[in-house]
C-alpha cells in the first residue's frame, strides 16, 4: 500500500495541524567536556608561544640574589616577553616557540575540558546541597564549583603539564634555570620521567598545580559570568556615557563574550601568577633519589617553600611576578579564545543537534 496521499485534502489538513513544539536541547556532561576541550585546543594553538616565553622568563636567574652588586651571576637572557619571543624564534625557529604543543593539547583537553564541562554540574550539585535553586547564580557556590572543577582537571593533567614545562624550558643553545631536560617530544618525556623518577615523578609539583589551578579556576568562570551578567543588565538611561551600554540586553553578542573574557583573563592572571611561578620551578627543578629510593626535588619541598626561597633570593615582585607580561599575553587571549570559542562551539553544536 502506498504511503503517499492520493488527494489534496489530506495535505490541506496536515498543513493546518500545528507542528509539535521543539524540545529544549540538552547537552550532557560528556558533550560539554568535548566542546570545552575543543575550545581550549583552539586557544592553546594561538597562545603556546607566549607560554614558552613565560616559562623561560620564570626560570632565568633562578634563586640568584639580584640585590648583591658585583656578584658573579649568569647574564640575563631575556629583557622582556617580546625579546624572549624574538630570540627564541631567531635561534630555534617555529619549533622553538611552539615547544611542548603536543603535551599542551593533551593537558588542555583534560584541564579545560574538566573545568568547562564539570563547572555547571558541580555548581548545580552545590546549590542543591545548600538548598538553593539550581538556576540561581550563587556567588559562593560558583567559586567553589570553579575551584573544584579546576582541581579535577589539574590532577588529571599534571603529568602532561610537567613534561610540557620541561620541554618549553629546554634550549639547545643556553641553559635556562637550574636544570635542563631534553625530550624528543611529550611521549618520550613521559617515558623518561617514568624511567628516571618512577610513578612519583608524574605527581611532581601536583600540589603547586592544584594551588595554581584552583586559584585561577576560582575566578575564571565566575568573573566571566559576572561581567557578562553586568553587561546584559546595564540600563542605558542610567549612565549614557558608559561605553558598555551598547551591549545592554545582548547576551549573544560577540562583543559581550569578548569583553567578559578579557575581564576574566585579567582576574585570572592577577590571582595565579605567584603560584604559576612556583609551579614552573618545581616542575623544572633537578631531582635526586633519596635514601628510601624515592625521587625528590633538590631545590624545593613544596610550592610555599619555593615561594619563600624565591622571595629571599630575588624579592617578591622580581621573583614571584617574573614573566607576568608574558603570562598576561598568554592568558588574556587564551581565556578570550577559550570562552568565546566554547560559547560558539556550544551554540553550533546545539543548532546541529536541534530538530530541523
Amino acid at each position: 500500500m502506498s504511503l503517499l496521499p492520493t488527494s489534496d485534502a489530506p495535505l490541506e489538513r496536515a498543513s493546518q495541524t500545528p507542528p509539535p513544539p521543539n524540545k529544549a536541547v540538552r547537552v550532557s556532561t560528556v558533550e560539554s567536556f568535548v566542546v570545552g576541550a575543543l575550545a581550549a585546543m583552539t586557544a592553546v594553538t594561538v597562545t603556546n608561544p607566549m607560554e614558552v616565553c613565560k616559562t623561560r622568563m620564570q626560570l632565568q636567574g633562578e634563586l640568584q640574589r639580584v640585590a648583591v652588586k658585583n656578584a658573579a651571576a649568569s647574564p640575563r637572557l631575556y629583557n622582556n616577553a617580546l625579546d624572549c619571543f624574538s630570540k627564541t624564534l631567531r635561534s630555534e625557529g617555529i619549533r622553538g616557540v611552539q615547544r611542548g604543543l603536543g603535551a599542551a593539547f593533551v593537558y588542555q583537553v583534560l584541564l579545560n575540558g574538566s573545568r568547562l564541562g564539570f563547572y555547571e554540574p558541580f555548581r548545580r550539585a552545590i546549590n542543591r546541597a545548600a538548598g538553593k535553586d539550581v538556576k540561581e547564580v550563587w556567588a559562593f557556590g560558583a567559586l567553589l564549583a570553579g575551584a573544584s572543577s579546576g582541581v579535577v582537571g589539574a590532577m588529571l593533567g599534571n603529568p602532561f603539564f610537567l613534561v610540557k614545562a620541561r620541554i618549553q624550558a629546554y634550549s639547545p643553545h643556553v641553559k635556562i634555570g637550574k636544570a635542563s631536560h631534553n625530550y624528543n617530544g611529550w611521549i618520550d618525556g613521559l617515558k623518561m620521567v617514568w624511567k628516571e623518577e618512577g610513578v612519583r615523578g608524574f605527581g611532581r609539583g601536583i600540589s603547586a598545580g592544584v594551588l595554581r589551578t584552583a586559584m585561577g579556576s576560582t575566578v575564571q568562570l565566575p568573573a566571566y559570568n559576572w561581567m557578562k551578567t553586568y553587561l546584559v543588565k546595564l540600563d542605558p538611561s542610567a549612565n549614557p556615557y558608559n561605553p558598555f551600554t551598547a551591549l545592554a540586553g545582548k547576551p549573544n553578542s560577540f562583543f559581550t563574550y569578548l569583553v567578559s573574557s578579557i575581564f576574566s583573563g585579567l582576574c585570572v592572571c592577577a590571582v595565579m601568577q605567584p603560584a604559576d611561578t612556583a609551579l614552573t620551578r618545581m616542575y623544572n627543578q633537578p631531582v635526586r633519589i633519596d635514601e628510601r629510593g624515592r625521587s625528590v626535588g633538590v631545590l624545593y619541598r613544596s610550592p610555599f617553600d619555593c615561594l619563600w626561597q624565591t622571595a629571599k633570593a630575588e624579592g617578591i615582585i622580581r621573583g614571584w611576578y617574573k614573566g607576568t607580561t608574558a603570562h598576561l599575553l598568554r592568558i588574556a587571549p587564551h581565556t578570550v579564545l577559550t570562552l568565546v570559542m566554547n560559547e560558539a562551539y556550544l551554540r553550533w553544536y546545539i543548532q546541529f543537534k536541534s530538530p530541523r
